[in-house]
């Protein structure tokens, strides 16, 4: 189950910088760029766990090269076919259907900035837990690279529509700059980013049970 677990994780956020990327593309968006960034670091965050497929075709190819038990193929590949609707649904929800070229990029709502900043908040919280506080990943080096590419991926998927905050601390200095506007969209981010954090610290526990 814990293999499910991240393969749905990783494959989720692969396909939603996709779709958030390419679909609807905002100004300044390097969309080969922030795809090829968020696989590297969720094959950082869950490469310990269930070897970071998020690819049918690489499961498959693993299987066949008998580095997995082929009784838990199913698994991984509804995980990742079900993760890849659910990215579909939560792009589509921030940028709709995909409109003709040259179409002005769409406007955003607040609840679509908080759904942003959840999203990205919470990657950036399971990066950081299991590449900088996990046992498996004791003395590595790669843990700046994949905290630091975790932001830019998220800055490049979700920073036109939300700012790209994912940080109680950052939205407290964009607030104070005047980056977010009023009171209230402050205070749904950091509850947004709160949240994100505590939900990113219970699946660390699901994930990685011994690791106290």
């Amino acid at each position: 189950m814990k293999k499910v677990i991240v393969e749905f994780i990783g494959t989720f956020f692969l396909v939603f910088t996709v779709g958030v990327t390419v679909v609807n593309p905002d100004a300044g968006v390097i969309a080969p760029l922030a795809i090829g960034s968020v696989l590297m670091v969720m094959v950082y965050a869950g490469g310990h766990i269930s070897g970071g497929h998020y690819n049918p075709a690489v499961t498959f190819a693993v299987a066949i090269r008998g580095r997995m038990p082929a009784s838990e193929v199913p698994g991984y590949w509804l995980a990742q076919i079900v993760a890849a609707l659910a990215a579909a649904g939560a792009s589509y929800y921030l940028k709709g259907p995909n409109a003709a070229a040259g179409a002005p990029p769409p406007a955003y709502y607040l609840p679509q900035m908080v759904f942003a900043e959840f999203v990205f908040t919470f990657a950036l919280a399971y990066v950081v837990l299991n590449v900088a506080t996990a046992k498996a990943n004791a003395g590595n080096s790669f843990y700046g690279l994949a905290i630091g590419f975790t932001v830019m991926v998220g800055a490049f998927a979700v920073g036109p529509i939300s700012g790209g905050a994912f940080n109680p601390a950052v939205a407290t200095g964009c607030y104070s700059l005047g980056l977010i506007p009023s009171v209230g969209q402050y205070l749904a981010y950091i509850a947004s980013e709160l949240c994100a954090g505590a939900l990113a610290a219970f699946v660390f526990k699901v994930l990685n049970p011994e690791d106290k």
